[in-house]
Protein backbone atom coordinates (compact mmCIF):
# COMPACT_ATOMS: atom_id res chain seq x y z
CA UNK A 1 0.00 0.00 0.00
CA UNK A 2 1.25 3.20 -0.89
CA UNK A 3 1.16 6.45 0.92
CA UNK A 4 -2.13 8.67 1.22
CA UNK A 5 -0.14 11.61 -0.69
CA UNK A 6 1.75 9.77 -3.03
CA UNK A 7 1.94 13.09 -5.76
CA UNK A 8 0.55 10.63 -8.79
CA UNK A 9 -2.43 10.11 -6.50
CA UNK A 10 -3.27 13.13 -5.98
CA UNK A 11 -3.27 14.24 -9.86
CA UNK A 12 -4.77 11.28 -10.71
CA UNK A 13 -7.68 12.14 -8.37
CA UNK A 14 -8.12 15.92 -9.70
CA UNK A 15 -7.33 14.64 -13.38
CA UNK A 16 -10.51 12.45 -12.96
CA UNK A 17 -12.51 15.36 -11.33
CA UNK A 18 -11.24 17.76 -14.28
CA UNK A 19 -12.21 14.96 -16.60
CA UNK A 20 -15.79 14.42 -14.96
CA UNK A 21 -16.32 18.48 -15.22
CA UNK A 22 -15.55 17.64 -18.97
CA UNK A 23 -17.85 15.61 -19.52
CA UNK A 24 -21.04 16.96 -17.61
CA UNK A 25 -20.21 20.15 -19.60
CA UNK A 26 -20.21 18.20 -22.98
CA UNK A 27 -21.79 14.68 -23.18
CA UNK A 28 -23.99 14.68 -19.94
CA UNK A 29 -25.10 18.42 -21.05
CA UNK A 30 -26.13 17.60 -24.63
CA UNK A 31 -27.93 14.23 -23.56
CA UNK A 32 -30.07 16.66 -21.53
CA UNK A 33 -30.21 19.28 -24.23
CA UNK A 34 -33.14 17.69 -25.96
CA UNK A 35 -34.91 18.77 -22.47
CA UNK A 36 -34.32 21.91 -22.60
CA UNK A 37 -34.55 22.73 -26.76
CA UNK A 38 -38.18 21.17 -26.70
CA UNK A 39 -39.89 23.56 -23.62
CA UNK A 40 -40.23 20.05 -21.18
CA UNK A 41 -37.60 21.55 -18.64
CA UNK A 42 -35.54 24.60 -18.06
CA UNK A 43 -32.35 24.56 -17.27
CA UNK A 44 -31.99 24.98 -13.43
CA UNK A 45 -34.85 21.71 -13.92
CA UNK A 46 -32.29 19.69 -16.30
CA UNK A 47 -29.54 20.63 -13.78
CA UNK A 48 -31.69 18.86 -10.57
CA UNK A 49 -33.02 16.04 -12.75
CA UNK A 50 -29.52 15.45 -13.81
CA UNK A 51 -28.17 15.55 -10.16
CA UNK A 52 -30.41 12.70 -8.99
CA UNK A 53 -30.15 10.44 -11.48
CA UNK A 54 -26.97 11.04 -13.22
CA UNK A 55 -25.15 10.24 -9.75
CA UNK A 56 -27.51 7.24 -9.36
CA UNK A 57 -26.53 5.65 -12.53
CA UNK A 58 -23.03 6.39 -12.25
CA UNK A 59 -22.34 5.16 -8.56
CA UNK A 60 -25.04 1.70 -8.89
CA UNK A 61 -24.78 0.51 -12.43
CA UNK A 62 -21.23 2.20 -14.20
CA UNK A 63 -18.75 -0.70 -12.86
CA UNK A 64 -19.28 -2.73 -15.61
CA UNK A 65 -17.99 -0.12 -18.03
CA UNK A 66 -15.38 0.99 -16.06
CA UNK A 67 -13.82 -1.98 -16.09
CA UNK A 68 -13.54 -1.83 -19.72
CA UNK A 69 -11.88 1.70 -19.87
CA UNK A 70 -9.73 0.66 -17.03
CA UNK A 71 -8.13 -2.89 -18.41
CA UNK A 72 -9.82 -3.71 -21.71
CA UNK A 73 -7.80 -1.86 -24.63
CA UNK A 74 -4.01 -1.87 -22.85
CA UNK A 75 -2.55 -4.99 -21.21
CA UNK A 76 -2.43 -2.81 -18.44
CA UNK A 77 -1.19 -5.99 -15.93
CA UNK A 78 1.47 -6.74 -18.46
CA UNK A 79 2.57 -3.01 -17.44
CA UNK A 80 1.76 -3.20 -14.20
CA UNK A 81 4.55 -6.06 -13.80
CA UNK A 82 6.72 -4.02 -15.35
CA UNK A 83 6.65 -1.04 -13.59
CA UNK A 84 3.27 0.23 -12.05
CA UNK A 85 4.01 4.03 -12.12
CA UNK A 86 4.01 3.32 -16.01
CA UNK A 87 0.82 2.54 -15.66
CA UNK A 88 -0.47 5.08 -13.24
CA UNK A 89 1.48 8.04 -15.80
CA UNK A 90 -0.21 6.83 -19.13
CA UNK A 91 -3.58 6.99 -17.38
CA UNK A 92 -2.72 10.39 -16.00
CA UNK A 93 -2.02 11.54 -19.94
CA UNK A 94 -4.85 9.81 -21.48
CA UNK A 95 -7.21 11.66 -18.71
CA UNK A 96 -5.52 14.75 -19.33
CA UNK A 97 -5.37 14.61 -23.02
CA UNK A 98 -9.01 13.78 -23.68
CA UNK A 99 -9.71 16.41 -21.05
CA UNK A 100 -8.21 18.95 -22.71
CA UNK A 101 -9.68 18.14 -26.32
CA UNK A 102 -13.06 18.30 -24.85
CA UNK A 103 -13.04 21.53 -23.02
CA UNK A 104 -11.67 22.75 -25.95
CA UNK A 105 -15.13 21.68 -28.04
CA UNK A 106 -17.55 22.72 -25.57
CA UNK A 107 -15.71 25.92 -26.03
CA UNK A 108 -17.41 26.13 -29.51
CA UNK A 109 -20.48 24.73 -28.70
CA UNK A 110 -19.38 21.08 -30.59
CA UNK A 111 -20.90 18.17 -28.77
CA UNK A 112 -17.97 15.51 -29.12
CA UNK A 113 -17.89 11.82 -27.95
CA UNK A 114 -15.78 12.04 -24.40
CA UNK A 115 -16.01 8.34 -25.12
CA UNK A 116 -14.05 8.52 -28.77
CA UNK A 117 -11.65 10.76 -26.32
CA UNK A 118 -10.51 8.67 -23.50
CA UNK A 119 -10.78 5.25 -25.47
CA UNK A 120 -8.62 7.39 -28.02
CA UNK A 121 -6.30 8.94 -25.50
CA UNK A 122 -5.81 5.35 -23.59
CA UNK A 123 -5.06 4.29 -26.82
CA UNK A 124 -2.46 7.07 -27.78
CA UNK A 125 -0.82 5.58 -24.23
CA UNK A 126 -0.35 1.88 -25.22
CA UNK A 127 0.93 2.98 -28.66
CA UNK A 128 3.87 4.61 -26.82
CA UNK A 129 4.15 1.86 -24.34
CA UNK A 130 4.62 -0.26 -27.79
CA UNK A 131 7.46 2.00 -29.11
CA UNK A 132 9.04 2.23 -25.92
CA UNK A 133 9.41 -1.91 -26.04
CA UNK A 134 6.76 -2.01 -23.02
CA UNK A 135 4.89 -4.12 -24.97
CA UNK A 136 3.95 -5.44 -28.44
CA UNK A 137 1.97 -4.46 -30.80
CA UNK A 138 -0.14 -7.47 -30.65
CA UNK A 139 -0.74 -6.81 -26.64
CA UNK A 140 -3.19 -4.01 -27.48
CA UNK A 141 -6.51 -5.64 -27.02
CA UNK A 142 -7.73 -5.02 -30.37
CA UNK A 143 -10.44 -7.13 -30.93
CA UNK A 144 -11.90 -5.24 -27.92
CA UNK A 145 -11.24 -1.98 -29.45
CA UNK A 146 -13.03 -3.76 -32.78
CA UNK A 147 -16.04 -4.26 -30.32
CA UNK A 148 -16.32 -0.77 -28.98
CA UNK A 149 -15.44 1.16 -32.89
CA UNK A 150 -18.43 -1.25 -34.01
CA UNK A 151 -20.72 -0.02 -31.58
CA UNK A 152 -19.73 3.65 -31.89
CA UNK A 153 -21.13 2.71 -35.80
CA UNK A 154 -23.87 0.86 -34.55
CA UNK A 155 -25.51 3.08 -31.66
CA UNK A 156 -26.46 6.47 -33.87
CA UNK A 157 -28.04 4.34 -36.34
CA UNK A 158 -29.90 2.33 -33.92
CA UNK A 159 -30.92 5.65 -32.15
CA UNK A 160 -31.93 7.45 -35.40
CA UNK A 161 -34.19 4.65 -36.46
CA UNK A 162 -35.69 3.64 -32.96
CA UNK A 163 -36.60 7.36 -32.21
CA UNK A 164 -37.79 7.73 -36.19
CA UNK A 165 -40.11 4.66 -35.26
CA UNK A 166 -41.50 5.92 -32.08
CA UNK A 167 -42.28 9.58 -33.58
CA UNK A 168 -43.51 8.26 -36.88
CA UNK A 169 -45.81 6.22 -34.44
CA UNK A 170 -47.10 9.41 -32.34
CA UNK A 171 -47.43 11.58 -35.08
CA UNK A 172 -49.95 8.98 -37.12
CA UNK A 173 -51.68 7.58 -34.25
CA UNK A 174 -51.90 11.22 -31.91
CA UNK A 175 -51.19 14.55 -33.70
CA UNK A 176 -52.57 13.62 -36.94
CA UNK A 177 -55.98 12.86 -35.38
CA UNK A 178 -56.35 16.09 -33.77
CA UNK A 179 -57.19 19.50 -34.32
CA UNK A 180 -55.17 20.86 -31.57
CA UNK A 181 -51.78 19.04 -31.54
CA UNK A 182 -50.75 21.55 -28.37
CA UNK A 183 -52.72 19.42 -25.17
CA UNK A 184 -50.92 16.48 -27.14
CA UNK A 185 -47.55 18.24 -26.81
CA UNK A 186 -48.49 19.63 -23.37
CA UNK A 187 -49.20 15.80 -22.13
CA UNK A 188 -46.12 15.06 -23.63
CA UNK A 189 -44.01 17.12 -21.42
CA UNK A 190 -44.41 14.99 -18.73
CA UNK A 191 -43.80 12.11 -20.35
CA UNK A 192 -40.39 13.92 -21.17
CA UNK A 193 -39.64 14.83 -17.92
CA UNK A 194 -39.68 10.71 -17.69
CA UNK A 195 -37.40 9.71 -20.46
CA UNK A 196 -35.10 13.42 -19.41
CA UNK A 197 -34.73 10.70 -15.83
CA UNK A 198 -34.11 8.10 -17.78
CA UNK A 199 -31.51 9.42 -20.24
CA UNK A 200 -29.69 11.03 -17.37
CA UNK A 201 -29.54 7.42 -15.79
CA UNK A 202 -28.37 5.68 -19.06
CA UNK A 203 -25.74 8.48 -19.60
CA UNK A 204 -24.24 8.33 -15.66
CA UNK A 205 -24.07 4.27 -16.04
CA UNK A 206 -22.20 4.51 -19.33
CA UNK A 207 -20.04 7.55 -19.31
CA UNK A 208 -18.73 8.05 -15.50
CA UNK A 209 -15.52 5.03 -17.23
CA UNK A 210 -14.91 7.68 -19.75
CA UNK A 211 -13.59 9.93 -16.37
CA UNK A 212 -13.32 7.24 -13.31
CA UNK A 213 -12.00 4.12 -15.77
CA UNK A 214 -8.10 5.30 -16.32
CA UNK A 215 -8.36 6.79 -12.49
CA UNK A 216 -8.59 3.40 -11.51
CA UNK A 217 -6.52 1.52 -13.45
CA UNK A 218 -3.84 3.93 -11.96
CA UNK A 219 -4.49 3.55 -8.38
CA UNK A 220 -5.25 -0.20 -9.23
CA UNK A 221 -1.69 0.06 -10.35
CA UNK A 222 -0.42 1.24 -6.99
CA UNK A 223 -2.05 -0.80 -4.71
CA UNK A 224 -4.39 2.28 -3.88
CA UNK A 225 -8.07 0.40 -5.23
CA UNK A 226 -8.26 -3.36 -4.92
CA UNK A 227 -9.68 -5.54 -8.04
CA UNK A 228 -13.40 -4.32 -7.78
CA UNK A 229 -13.65 -0.12 -8.50
CA UNK A 230 -14.27 1.84 -5.00
CA UNK A 231 -17.55 3.31 -4.41
CA UNK A 232 -15.45 7.28 -3.90
CA UNK A 233 -14.06 6.62 -7.38
CA UNK A 234 -17.35 6.27 -8.74
CA UNK A 235 -19.08 9.45 -6.74
CA UNK A 236 -16.02 11.26 -7.81
CA UNK A 237 -17.17 11.04 -11.46
CA UNK A 238 -20.43 11.83 -10.43
CA UNK A 239 -19.77 14.74 -8.34
CA UNK A 240 -17.61 15.86 -11.47
CA UNK A 241 -20.13 15.70 -14.35
CA UNK A 242 -23.00 17.03 -12.05
CA UNK A 243 -20.82 20.20 -11.75
CA UNK A 244 -19.68 20.51 -15.32
CA UNK A 245 -23.51 20.75 -16.88
CA UNK A 246 -24.36 23.19 -14.07
CA UNK A 247 -21.09 25.51 -14.67
CA UNK A 248 -20.54 25.50 -18.37
CA UNK A 249 -23.41 22.92 -19.91
CA UNK A 250 -25.51 25.57 -21.27
CA UNK A 251 -22.85 25.73 -24.63
CA UNK A 252 -23.46 22.52 -25.44
CA UNK A 253 -27.44 22.34 -24.37
CA UNK A 254 -28.22 24.97 -26.76
CA UNK A 255 -26.29 23.01 -30.20
CA UNK A 256 -28.07 19.85 -29.37
CA UNK A 257 -31.29 21.59 -28.54
CA UNK A 258 -31.86 24.15 -30.88
CA UNK A 259 -29.45 24.16 -33.84
CA UNK A 260 -29.92 20.70 -35.42
CA UNK A 261 -33.72 20.46 -36.09
CA UNK A 262 -37.09 21.88 -34.10
CA UNK A 263 -37.49 19.96 -31.30
CA UNK A 264 -41.58 19.51 -29.47
CA UNK A 265 -41.67 17.56 -26.09
CA UNK A 266 -43.09 14.69 -28.79
CA UNK A 267 -39.85 14.37 -30.82
CA UNK A 268 -37.97 14.67 -27.86
CA UNK A 269 -39.65 12.23 -25.85
CA UNK A 270 -38.99 9.98 -28.68
CA UNK A 271 -34.85 10.96 -28.76
CA UNK A 272 -34.79 10.47 -25.30
CA UNK A 273 -36.36 7.26 -24.88
CA UNK A 274 -34.40 5.67 -28.16
CA UNK A 275 -30.89 7.50 -26.71
CA UNK A 276 -31.52 5.97 -23.61
CA UNK A 277 -32.74 2.69 -24.15
CA UNK A 278 -29.41 1.74 -26.93
CA UNK A 279 -27.17 3.35 -23.62
CA UNK A 280 -28.46 0.92 -21.15
CA UNK A 281 -28.32 -1.72 -23.45
CA UNK A 282 -24.52 -1.23 -23.84
CA UNK A 283 -23.98 -0.40 -20.38
CA UNK A 284 -25.29 -3.63 -19.57
CA UNK A 285 -23.03 -5.61 -22.52
CA UNK A 286 -19.95 -3.25 -20.78
CA UNK A 287 -18.91 -1.44 -23.85
CA UNK A 288 -18.14 1.91 -23.55
CA UNK A 289 -20.49 3.78 -26.59
CA UNK A 290 -20.83 7.82 -27.33
CA UNK A 291 -24.00 8.83 -25.72
CA UNK A 292 -23.40 11.90 -28.15
CA UNK A 293 -23.29 9.99 -31.19
CA UNK A 294 -26.35 7.75 -30.35
CA UNK A 295 -28.63 11.03 -29.43
CA UNK A 296 -27.74 13.59 -32.10
CA UNK A 297 -28.46 10.07 -34.71
CA UNK A 298 -31.68 10.26 -32.60
CA UNK A 299 -32.01 13.70 -32.50
CA UNK A 300 -31.43 13.57 -36.74
CA UNK A 301 -34.21 10.82 -36.44
CA UNK A 302 -36.95 12.47 -35.09
CA UNK A 303 -35.71 15.29 -37.74
CA UNK A 304 -35.77 12.98 -40.91
CA UNK A 305 -39.65 11.79 -39.68
CA UNK A 306 -40.97 15.71 -40.49
CA UNK A 307 -38.40 15.48 -43.64
CA UNK A 308 -34.89 16.00 -44.63
CA UNK A 309 -35.72 19.37 -44.93
CA UNK A 310 -36.09 19.76 -40.95
CA UNK A 311 -32.80 18.76 -40.40
CA UNK A 312 -29.98 21.64 -40.54
CA UNK A 313 -27.60 19.60 -42.36
CA UNK A 314 -24.29 22.18 -42.13
CA UNK A 315 -24.89 21.89 -38.03
CA UNK A 316 -24.52 18.26 -38.24
CA UNK A 317 -21.25 18.05 -40.68
CA UNK A 318 -19.67 20.35 -38.20
CA UNK A 319 -20.39 17.62 -35.55
CA UNK A 320 -19.54 15.15 -37.47
CA UNK A 321 -16.25 16.23 -38.24
CA UNK A 322 -15.45 16.80 -34.65
CA UNK A 323 -16.51 13.15 -34.56
CA UNK A 324 -13.63 11.79 -37.20
CA UNK A 325 -10.60 14.03 -35.86
CA UNK A 326 -11.72 13.34 -31.66
CA UNK A 327 -9.75 9.76 -31.89
CA UNK A 328 -7.07 10.82 -33.90
CA UNK A 329 -5.98 13.96 -31.66
CA UNK A 330 -6.67 12.71 -28.11
CA UNK A 331 -4.14 9.55 -29.21
CA UNK A 332 -1.54 11.87 -30.00
CA UNK A 333 -1.98 14.82 -27.60
CA UNK A 334 -2.34 11.16 -24.91
CA UNK A 335 1.11 10.19 -25.96
CA UNK A 336 3.03 13.25 -26.09
CA UNK A 337 1.46 14.18 -22.78
CA UNK A 338 2.52 10.51 -21.69
CA UNK A 339 6.30 10.84 -22.83
CA UNK A 340 6.58 14.53 -21.59
CA UNK A 341 5.86 13.14 -18.20
CA UNK A 342 8.32 10.37 -18.14
CA UNK A 343 10.66 13.22 -19.46
CA UNK A 344 10.32 15.34 -16.33
CA UNK A 345 10.60 12.27 -13.94
CA UNK A 346 6.82 11.78 -12.78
Amino acid sequence: MIELFNPIVILLVLAGLYMAWNIGANDLANAMGTSVGSGALSLKQVIIVAGIFEFIGAVFFGKRVTSTIAKGIVPIDTIKAIDPNLVAIGMLAAILAAGFWITFATFYNLPVSTTHSIVGAVLGFGIVAVYQNIILLSDIKWAVLTKIVGSWLVSPVLGAIIAYLIFSIIRVTLLQKTDNPYHIEKKFVFLQIGTACYIAFAHGSNDVANAVGPLYAGLNALNFAEAVVPLWVLIVGGIGMVIGLATWGYRVIETIGTKITELTPTRGFSAEFATASVVVLHSYSSLPISTTHTLVGSVIGVGLAGGLAAVDLSVIGKIVMSWIITVPVAALTSALIFVALLGVGL
